[in-house]
């Protein structure tokens, strides 16, 4: 016995990705080096080309950009290679640690600082882009960070997140290996998502509910993106169905505009 109170929820997300951020198992390169980061950065954009359409780099310059949840900064410089005052937050410390590092050895100029997306440290209002792309599914609450994302915006304020999609090539094949192929075929989607996939208690959606969750902003958009790794689990299936059962739920909109 250890005498040690049992790690919350928040504790055990946050020590899963300090232990492994997300993408360094793609570089072989020591961590941290310049060999390390482009390593990194070549092998998310070979496998989601697609981030940049979403994300929208070219066009912020001048704007105040919040990421949540940079991870190792990938995404992130690429907002401050554009010019845009760039503010991310990251749950571990040690994705913080290698932001900084990249941004020293690029000579960028932007703000990388540890936070917790549920209870973000910034006045109401204070950008013109929130950020998030694989994120706050895995939050202890994702509703509150979605509330903080969302209150981060001024008026007329640009919002682009990716969720996990629950109704999924990705999710069906976690349900045939971990429910049907184990004889528990009672197991739903968002159990085994929960439980098998990368940090415990990783959340998935359907289209209606991020609709209601989300449904404040003007000129919302909300739709699945077909990705790699669906085709690793269905294979021609999922050319054939596109989009329509893709991992990724990416979700656009601006914040009202004041009257």
């Amino acid at each position: 016995m250890t005498g040690q109170p049992p790690a919350t929820e928040l504790e055990q997300i946050r020590d899963f990705w300090e232990t492994l951020p997300c993408g360094a198992k793609h570089a072989s390169s020591p961590e941290g080096t310049r060999e390390f980061f482009s390593e990194v950065e070549a092998q998310r954009y070979e496998l989601e080309p697609f981030i940049s359409q979403y994300a929208q780099f070219e066009q912020a310059k001048g704007q105040r950009v919040l990421e949540i949840g940079v991870g190792m900064g990938t995404d992130f410089v690429q907002f401050a290679r554009a010019g845009a005052e760039a503010t991310g937050v990251d749950l571990t410390e040690h994705g913080v640690r290698l932001v900084r590092e990249r941004l020293a050895i690029e000579g960028l100029n932007a703000d990388a600082q540890v936070a917790n997306a549920e209870r973000l440290p910034f006045p109401d209002g204070q950008f013109d882009v929130v950020y998030s792309w694989g994120v706050l599914h895995h939050t202890s609450d994702p509703d509150r960070a979605i509330n903080e994302a969302l209150r981060m915006l001024r008026p007329g304020g640009r919002l682009c997140v990716m969720l996990y999609a629950r109704r999924s090539w990705v999710a069906f094949g976690l349900w045939g290996r971990y429910a049907l192929l184990r004889g528990r075929p009672w197991r739903s989607l968002a159990d085994v998502v929960a439980n098998h996939m990368e940090s415990d208690g990783t959340r998935a959606y359907t289209p209606s509910e991020l609709q209601k969750r989300f449904g404040a902003l003007e000129d919302l958009s909300i739709g699945h993106v077909g990705t790699p790794y669906d085709r690793r689990v269905a294979g021609k299936l999922a050319d054939i169905t596109g989009d329509r059962l893709g991992w990724f739920l990416v979700v656009t909109g601006r914040a009202p505009r004041e009257a």
